[in-house]
């Protein structure tokens, strides 16, 4: 059975255009194993852009819909059952979108790849992708 990612946000960013911030062994790993990209991290992605904290090369809907397709990337949708994991989430992150990512991974029993400590510290599969 292969490794499933779900990936945070910033993981699939540096994927993008900043690959160097990923660790070697975490690439290794990534190698076959089957990737998940949640449809929180678009909706993060597209609020970065409209408060100016990130720019991508092309309009946002056609940027990660393209790579979506090229990285052979699974959508993961929010639906209600992610939403009420996130209710029974304890209150260590406040970020929402992480939050959200955290119980996608929970429900679904994916490891989540990030490298933001606070996340890791959440009882779901974590791995730091800085490693």
């Amino acid at each position: 059975m292969s490794a499933r990612f779900l990936l945070d946000t910033h993981v699939w960013l540096w994927l993008q255009s900043d690959v160097d911030q990923i660790g070697k062994k975490t690439l290794r790993a990534l190698r076959g194993a089957e990737l998940f990209f949640s449809v929180a991290s678009a909706w993060e992605i597209t609020i970065k852009i409209a408060n100016g904290k990130l720019e991508l090369p092309e309009p946002v809907d056609a940027y990660i819909a393209s790579r979506i397709s090229a990285d052979k990337l699974q959508v993961l949708e929010i639906t209600l059952a992610h939403t009420a994991a996130v209710s029974q989430l304890p209150p260590i992150h406040r970020d929402p979108f992480d939050r959200l990512l955290v119980a996608q991974a929970g429900v679904h029993g994916l490891t989540l790849l990030t490298a933001d400590e606070t996340v890791m510290r959440y009882e779901v599969s974590t791995r730091d992708a800085t490693l």
